[in-house]
């Protein structure tokens, strides 16, 4: 979560969480922090090189937004190249935005349907560039968001990067089975994310795609401390995004979302992440998630000891999880 940790903590602590066994890394795309406390918000594309260069697992940003920061050509060069200089290893996550970092360069918001519109035709436009880039042509686009004239991607990997949409409706899932490589969403309900699935499932066998071979991502949001007293204060003090049960993609200021979070009280965390200092608590809810048919899960805990919390979750919690 870069819109809490330095650049150079965030990728110290990849470099030790690989250390503890975890595989992989997702970097959050945030031009603010979601509160002001939290302090920090640094530039993905920049970290995810860094974090390349410190780790040997997957990586990518969990997600980023083309079409309002940067044009999807952009996106999509930062991501080839991330891709050439590690191959194999770097996927790029996209997602349909929110004013709180996309407003600041825009002077219309768009509604969510617009948002999701322009976020597959940005997907249109990088699958454009990274197919005929690999075959050596130029390649142009022309739709009602995005122009391209003539060009292609100069710096290549053998393979494109692979592509994952941030899905949170059944209508997103579905497009994204039809599409891309793989599904990111975020801890919810089992009933919300089993219909999730389900729709990510539908999409991919309408065009003839095996479900099966499509990734399954969760973001998974929690607390744990060395006490339950310690968690319920971090999930307060330091996440409490997860206990908000309003809508959130058209608020457009930290302070707006600091005023917010001062209604979050304990039990709001109940149902939507878990807040507990007992690892088999976690490790259960991590299984569950499996269990439902995630392929990743991307672990956020809401400590800012995150040394000791890779170290327990290295040792307690990642043996005794089944694929």
């Amino acid at each position: 979560m870069l819109e809490r940790f330095p650049p150079a903590e965030a990728v110290a602590l990849s470099a030790l969480a690989e250390s503890h066994g975890f595989t992989g890394v997702m970097a959050s795309d945030h031009f603010q922090p979601w509160i002001p406390a939290q302090g920090e918000s640094s530039f993905v594309w920049s970290v995810l090189g860094s974090i390349g260069e410190r780790t040997r697992g997957d990586f990518g940003p969990g997600v980023t937004t083309p079409g309002f920061r940067m044009h999807p050509a952009v996106v999509a060069q930062a991501s080839a190249t991330l891709g050439a200089m590690h191959p194999g290893r770097h996927w790029l996550g996209l997602g349909s935005g929110e004013a709180l970092n996309e407003h600041v360069v825009g002077p219309y918001w768009p509604e969510a349907p617009e948002r999701i519109n322009r976020m597959f035709e940005a997907v249109d436009v990088i699958k454009k560039l990274f197919s005929a880039s690999l075959a050596g042509r130029d390649v142009r686009h022309s739709g009602p968001h995005f122009k391209l004239e003539a060009t292609r991607l100069w710096t290549m990997p053998p393979v494109a990067p692979e592509i994952l949409v941030a899905a949170s409706g059944p209508v997103t899932a579905k497009r994204a089975g039809r599409t891309v490589d793989g599904m990111i969403t975020t801890g919810a309900s089992t009933d919300k994310l089993a219909a999730l699935l389900t729709r990510f499932r539908e999409g991919a066998r309408e065009v003839g795609r095996d479900p099966a071979r499509l990734h399954r991502v969760l973001q998974l949001h929690l607390s744990w401390a060395a006490t339950d007293e310690q968690a319920m204060r971090n999930a307060l003090a330091e996440w409490p995004i997860g206990g908000l049960r309003i809508p959130r993609g058209d608020i457009r200021s930290p302070f707006e979302f600091e005023q917010l979070a001062r209604t979050v009280r304990p039990e709001d965390f109940a149902g939507r992440m878990v807040v507990s200092a007992d690892p088999d608590v976690h490790r259960a809810d991590i299984q569950r998630h499996l269990d439902l048919g995630f392929d990743r899960i991307y672990l956020h805990n809401a400590g800012r000891d995150q040394a000791r919390f890779l170290e327990v979750f290295g040792r307690e919690v990642l043996p005794g999880l089944r694929a």
